[in-house]
């Protein structure tokens, strides 16, 4: 099911994209492994795209950047959405600009880097829960992270001037967060997703509804543009696009039906048969997703808790 553009060039590290517009990769694209973005403008400055999980790997993606920052340092960071591994790298970039959202700033400081520290250390009494969380989380080093939240903040639209470059940013949550934002790069016909898109990996709705995400995914299909960075995975095209608001649309048929029979959220994420898309990666995250719909199905419904949803995904993906 992965689009014809999302397998050429998958491998870590810088690549460019257009003129000035550079796209960071971090193969396999699953738990953290995220992508961001760089655009260099005339002026002698560059934004960045989002920062990685920790500051290790932040540091690796500033080296591998320093040849075209050198001359155009970063004075912008914009941060598609709250999760750390869009964010966690904040610090490094002293003295930026870090632009977001209300919303994401709003939820900035909800899930700290100390708590996934503790995620990885803790013995939760459950072996297959303690090795899922580990080999999702324990390749990240959180205990030295010091939160560095946007220092400016909009909703709706913002523009944003990179020299002669213009960046338009878009506001398009809640969906996967409660902020999520996407960055067009129109001069060079790019866009910059975050995790609206997960490419050949599971999405993953923590907020929703799900109307606004496929709204997103809507957006960027009329868009029309030429390089479709996701948040996570490789580079795509309206294919890739169309794929991921598939998934949406089929977990959202799937978990009414089962919702509307009375069947309780986990067991109708442990039920519903995915077919093709139990090949994408961490597809265990139907376990949130479908906890998440049932929740816009009904505000009355009380949601799992994170230990509980990683406890669920950690045997559904293990056990």
């Amino acid at each position: 099911m992965a689009s014809d553009a999302s397998t050429a060039g998958y491998t870590k590290g810088l690549i460019e994209l257009a003129d000035s517009v550079f796209g960071y990769l971090q193969p396999d694209g699953g738990w953290g492994l995220s992508n961001a973005g760089l655009i260099v403008g005339g002026d002698g400055e560059s934004l960045l795209v989002d920062t990685l999980f920790d500051l290790n790997l932040t540091q690796q993606m500033l080296d591998a950047m320093a040849p075209h920052t050198a001359a155009a340092p970063i004075r912008t960071i914009v941060n598609t959405h709250a999760n750390g591994d869009h964010t966690y790298g904040n610090e490094l970039i002293v003295g930026a600009e870090i632009i977001a959202s209300e919303a994401t700033a709003a939820e900035a400081e909800n899930v700290p880097p100390a708590m996934l520290q503790a995620m990885i250390d803790s013995d939760f009494g459950d072996e297959i829960v303690n090795r899922y969380l580990r080999e999702s989380f324990g390749r990240f080093v959180f205990d030295d992270i010091t939160l560095t939240p946007p220092t400016s903040v909009f909703s709706g639209r913002r523009t944003v001037a990179v020299g002669d470059i213009d960046v338009d940013l878009v506001e398009v949550g809640p969906a996967h967060t409660a902020g999520d934002v996407l960055a067009f790069v129109p001069a060079r016909s790019t866009v910059f997703t975050g995790d609206i898109l997960f490419i050949d990996g599971t999405p993953l709705m923590w907020d929703g509804p799900v109307a606004n995400w496929v709204a997103a995914c809507d957006l960027i299909i009329d868009a029309d543009v030429d390089t479709i960075v996701p948040g996570h995975g490789p580079i795509t095209d309206n294919a890739g696009v169309q794929q991921v608001k598939d998934y949406l649309l089929f977990v959202e048929r799937e978990a009414r039906l089962r919702f509307d029979a009375g069947m309780a959220s986990i067991d109708a994420a442990r039920d519903i048969e995915l077919g093709h898309y139990t090949d994408w990666l961490d597809a265990e995250r139907i376990v949130i997703n479908v906890d998440t719909l049932y929740r816009e199905f009904d505000e009355a419904h009380t949601a799992m808790n994170v230990m509980e949803q990683f406890s669920a995904m950690a045997h559904l993906a293990l056990g």
